[in-house]
């Protein structure tokens, strides 16, 4: 594999009649990146990925996947990339391990010789010989990942894979992606669950109505939140009426009896409030979390079915 960026796309832009689902987006995927990619339903998370896969066209931009080029280079651009999109498909009728082989038998090379230690990694091996129409959709997640390393790809792209698993579920799958970054894969990882992102990913991009809000480092991203207070207080009104008369303290609302601010410090805060013998029984520091810059990024975004449709 040459050094070229694993993803580096450029203008993507695609149209369905009216509708624009993707535009002019630019995304960048550094080689050991777990690489998060943002929105909410309908915002083109989905669309993009399949141009990146070769699975549709672009109406306008261009793509590389390590330099190389789907619309010109066709499959022969896919050569260590793989992944799924909306969920991995298999012929339920058979088992979990013949349709590995199935798969296998489409690539050159030695994947037939790996399906057991795919299938030991993704913890099915005891399931092997049970037909897949059986499979929880857990189980069929983790077979869809199974049968994308068949190809020993240095680049994943997984469409919201934790999507529909219960909470074990949702946490066998961080841990199979954090195992797989762990081994030199880098990975697109789409989703709509933040906490997930929060933590797993490196970078991160976040698109609303399909155009690139955000793309840079998570904890970037994380460090422009700012930094605010809450207080608690048995007399929350001699307080409230000391915060809105205290130097440095702003944004001062009342949310269920607990007092939040901005401020840069608080100790000459703490003094006045003991000066004026005011109790208090909380003053914590708060940061913004993923989900509320997400939240205030996307605020306003309208999932209409057609968009859905297309995202």
């Amino acid at each position: 594999m040459n050094d070229a960026l694993p993803v580096s796309a450029r203008g993507l832009f695609k149209r369905y009649g009216e509708l624009v689902a993707v535009d002019h987006v630019d995304l960048t995927v550094e080689k050991g990146d777990v690489f998060g990619y943002l929105g909410p339903n309908g915002a083109g998370k989905t669309t993009s990925l399949r141009m990146l896969l070769g699975l549709i066209r672009p109406t306008e931009g261009s793509i590389n996947l390590f330099g190389r080029d789907p619309q010109v280079q066709g499959a022969r651009a896919l050569e260590g990339v793989a992944g799924f999109v909306e969920g991995p498909t298999f012929y339920p009728y058979l088992s979990a391990r013949r349709n590995l082989r199935l798969l296998a038998a489409y690539d050159d090379g030695d994947s037939r010789s790996r399906i057991e230690e795919l299938l030991d990694l993704v913890e099915l091996r005891d399931r092997g010989e049970d037909k897949v129409g059986g499979f929880s959709h857990g189980m069929r997640q983790r077979l869809g990942i199974a049968g994308a390393l068949l190809r020993e790809p240095k680049l994943l792209l997984l469409d919201e894979p934790t999507t529909g698993l219960d909470p074990a579920g949702m946490r066998d799958m961080r841990d199979l992606v954090r195992r797989l970054a762990g081994e030199g894969i880098t990975v697109l990882l789409s989703s709509h669950l933040l906490a997930e992102v929060e933590e797993l990913c490196n970078r991160v991009a976040i698109i609303r109505k399909g155009r690139i809000v955000y793309e840079g480092q998570l904890h970037e991203l994380l460090a422009t939140a700012k930094s605010g207070y809450s207080l608690r207080s048995p007399q929350p009104e001699h307080a409230r009426a000391l915060l809105l008369n205290q130097a440095g303290i702003r944004e001062v609302t009342s949310v269920d009896g607990t007092l939040r601010f901005q401020a840069e410090a608080v100790a000459a805060l703490s003094i006045a409030l003991g000066q004026a013998r005011i109790g208090v029984t909380a003053l914590v520091p708060e940061t913004a979390s993923l989900e509320e810059l997400f939240l205030g990024m996307t605020e306003g975004e309208q999932a209409a079915g057609a968009e859905e449709a297309v995202a």
